[in-house]
């Protein structure tokens, strides 16, 4: 597809000098442009999202925030959802490709990604790795994943010292994400440095999973193995953490550190009912506006200026995560990312309350 003309991007602000371990130094970082993107007209984006099962913020903030501000940016915007299917995910880019694009903007899925960003590449499209990275992508844009894991690994510490129960003597479990999401390995490095250094050691890990209904299965039978006793879980995201919980709950379990992220909705109300320690709030309309800058300084044959590198090269915008507890989740339904109707349902009104969220 024809390239159109674009305004040069300005600086990727949202994007943290942050540098994770294995990577190397690269430039600064900046917002995107807030001119309204007036030459940009005639642009084709091309977005594809993996699932809605792992994590509702594809359909309820990734979806959103990515038309409107491509939007804005003067772009016709083409987002569609490859609903965990690896085959679908390939006709989608098929069809998008014959379409036409000026740039892709892909969340890889069990590696599909790759094959889209070959193809994409040959044609002249740049392709922006969103949230998930993967070989043949200009430029990776998402949260400083191994401090989001790093977060989670204090969670359990906290956790562990509410109870009074020191890390070296902790039964706990390793509950990670599905291997073939390459941000899982980050979640898990960065928890393990934090967890480990502690004095923690696996009691358990079983296999990682982007699945509510398969982390409750896999976490039923590691606590069985236990012999019914965990003082701790070491979990990927509050969607995986939701079927921990579960768990928790059948078997009366209550004190037991429990780590997350995503900030979605159940995970909010665990949090504020104390079946969970906390959470990680990835606010997504700040990765979106990076990856948007970055999608633009690509299309206009410049080079985004990015923090740090994936130890294959790829230059690695990195956006900064927010920890949050009971005290926090006034701030993320404040800021829009969870609604007050659904978190402060009946069973949680009180605990709502007392940590101040309101509508």
């Amino acid at each position: 597809m024809k390239k159109s003309a674009f305004l040069p991007a300005v600086a990727l602000a949202g994007a943290a000098a942050v540098m994770l371990a294995g990577c190397s130094s690269g430039g600064g970082g900046g917002t995107p442009s807030e001119s309204g993107g007036g030459d940009a007209a005639g642009g084709r984006a091309c977005v594809i999202l993996p699932d809605a099962a792992s994590s509702p913020r594809w359909e309820n903030f990734d979806r959103k925030y990515l038309q409107e501000t491509l939007e804005g940016e003067g772009f016709e915007v083409d987002i569609q959802n490859a609903q965990g299917d690896v085959a679908k995910y390939a006709t989608i880019a098929e069809q998008q490709l014959t379409q036409g694009c000026d740039v892709m903007l892909l969340v890889d899925y069990q590696g599909a990604a790759e094959a889209v960003a070959t193809k994409a590449k040959a044609e002249g499209i740049p392709v922006v790795a969103y949230d998930r990275p993967f070989k043949g992508a200009d430029v990776y844009v998402s949260f400083d994943n191994e401090e989001v894991g790093r977060m989670q690994g204090q969670m359990v510490l906290d956790g562990l010292e509410t109870e009074g129960i020191a890390p070296a003597d902790a039964i706990v479990v390793y509950m990670g994400g599905d291997p073939t999401d390459g941000n899982a390995k980050m979640f898990h490095d960065g928890a393990v440095e934090v967890m480990e250094a502690a004095g923690i050691t696996a009691a358990a890990e079983p296999p990682g999973v982007w699945s509510q209904e398969d982390s409750q299965t896999n976490f039923e039978q590691a606590l069985t193995g236990l012999g019914g006793k965990v003082d701790g879980v070491w979990v990927a995201n509050d969607t995986n953490a939701a079927g921990v919980i579960k768990v928790l709950q059948d078997n009366n379990l209550k004190g037991v550190a429990v780590s997350g992220q995503d900030a979605n909705v159940a995970g909010l109300q665990n949090i504020l009912l104390g079946w969970q320690t906390a959470t990680v709030w990835k606010q997504v309309n700040l990765e979106a506006d990076a990856a948007i800058a970055a999608a633009i300084a690509l299309v206009n044959g410049e080079t985004p200026d990015a923090p740090a590198q994936l130890d294959d090269g790829t230059p690695y915008i990195t956006v900064p995560p927010t920890r949050v507890g009971a005290d926090g989740v006034k701030d993320v339904v404040a800021a829009g990312d969870a609604a007050y109707d659904d978190v402060c349902t009946p069973d949680v009104m009180a605990a709502c309350e007392e940590n101040g969220v309101t509508e």
